[in-house]
C-alpha cells in the first residue's frame, strides 16, 4: 500500500474530513487556510483563505456545497465549497473549536473554548439556505463543562449532542433544552483529556480517544461502554471504518517528549483494531510525528491520515486488507 503524500499545509494538521461522496477531502490545519483535495489522486484543488488563526475543525454538508470551519481566531465560517468564497462568519468571545452539521444541514452545534474568565460552551446556530439571509444567533447555549470541550457532535435525528474534552467526560445533552442526559461514569470512562471523537457511519455509536492511551466504543443513545482499545501512546485521533468490523487509532506522545533513548520514539503509526475482539491487527507508518487526524473514506476503501509534521497522507487499501480473516 503506497501512500499518497499530500504537501499543502505549513504547520501540524488537526482535522480532516471526506465529503459525504468520498470524492473530496477537507483538511484543516494550524496554518489558517483550509484546504480541499480530490480524494483519489492527493491533488490540490483549492483553499479557502479568511482566517487569522488555527483552523481545529470542519464539516462539510451532504451535497458538498457548503463547507464550515472553527478556528482560533474566535470564529466559525461558513464557505462556498466550490467558489471557496466565503458566506458567513459566526463571532464568538472565545475561540472556536469544534463544529459538527446536524442531519439536513439546517442546524450546526459549535463549540468554544474557555477563554479569559468565560467557561467552554456549545452553540447552536441554524444555517440558512441562502447566504444573505444568515443570522448569528444562537438557538441554544450550553455553558459548562471544566476546561476544553474537545469536540461535539449530533447524536441521532439531532435530537441529542455528544460532547467530551479536557475533563474526560463524555456527556449526551438534549438539544432542545440544553439538559445533560447521560455522563460517563468516572471509573469506567476515560482518565485523561478526551481528544477526539468519531461517530460510526449508522451513527448508533461513536469512538473516542484520549491522552491515557486508550479508545473507548460507547452507544449514542445510553452511553453504554462497549469496547475499550488499549495502546502504548496517548491516542490523538480515531476512525471507525464504514464497512469492516475496523478501528484505527493514531496518536504518539508530543515531540518534546520523546526522549532520545526512547526505543518508540518516531514510532507514529496508524493503528488498526478489531471492533469486536479488541485486538489490534495492523499498523500503517509513515508520518515523522504525532497523528492528528484521522478520516475513512465513506465508501472503506481509503483512509487518510494528517500529522504534525503537515502532511496529509493518503491510502488506498490492497485487496489484501479486505481479506484479512481473525
Amino acid at each position: 500500500m503506497r501512500p499518497i503524500l499530500m504537501k499543502g499545509h505549513e504547520r501540524p494538521l488537526t482535522f480532516l474530513k471526506y465529503n459525504r461522496d468520498g470524492d473530496l477531502l477537507f483538511s484543516c490545519a494550524k496554518d489558517h487556510t483550509p484546504t480541499v483535495w480530490f480524494a483519489d489522486n492527493g491533488e490540490r484543488l483549492g483553499t479557502y483563505r479568511g482566517h487569522n488563526g488555527a483552523v481545529w475543525s470542519c464539516d462539510v454538508s451532504r451535497d458538498s456545497k457548503r463547507l464550515i470551519t472553527a478556528s482560533a481566531d474566535q470564529t466559525a465560517k461558513l464557505w462556498d465549497v466550490q467558489k471557496g468564497a466565503e458566506l458567513f462568519t459566526f463571532k464568538f468571545d472565545s475561540p472556536a473549536k469544534s463544529v459538527d452539521l446536524g442531519v439536513g444541514d439546517k442546524l450546526v452545534v459549535i463549540t468554544t473554548d474557555p477563554f479569559m474568565g468565560l467557561p467552554s460552551a456549545i452553540h447552536v446556530k441554524r444555517i440558512s439556505s441562502d447566504p444573505s439571509d444568515q443570522s448569528d444567533e444562537s438557538v441554544l447555549t450550553i455553558k459548562g463543562p471544566q476546561g476544553r470541550i474537545n469536540r461535539a457532535v449530533w447524536g441521532p435525528l439531532n435530537r441529542t449532542i455528544v460532547s467530551a474534552g479536557e475533563d474526560a467526560v463524555v456527556r449526551i445533552w438534549d438539544s432542545e433544552t440544553g439538559k445533560m442526559l447521560h455522563e460517563s461514569d468516572k471509573e469506567t470512562g476515560h482518565k485523561k483529556t478526551i481528544t477526539s471523537l468519531a461517530k460510526s457511519s449508522d451513527g448508533s455509536h461513536f469512538l473516542t480517544g484520549s491522552l491515557d492511551k486508550s479508545a473507548k466504543l460507547w452507544d449514542i443513545r445510553s452511553l453504554e461502554l462497549i469496547k475499550t482499545y488499549k495502546t502504548e501512546r496517548p491516542v490523538n485521533a480515531v476512525t471507525l471504518s464504514p464497512i469492516l468490523d475496523h478501528v484505527v487509532l493514531g496518536g504518539g506522545q508530543d515531540a518534546s517528549s520523546v526522549t532520545t533513548t526512547d526505543h518508540r520514539a518516531g514510532k507514529f503509526e496508524a493503528k488498526f483494531y478489531h471492533k469486536i475482539l479488541e485486538e489490534e491487527i495492523g499498523g500503517v507508518k509513515g508520518h515523522f510525528g504525532p497523528i492528528n487526524a484521522l478520516a475513512f473514506n465513506p465508501d472503506g476503501k481509503s483512509f487518510s491520515s494528517g500529522g504534525e509534521d503537515g502532511y496529509v497522507r493518503l491510502h488506498h487499501f490492497d485487496q489484501d486488507y479486505f481479506n484479512i480473516r481473525i
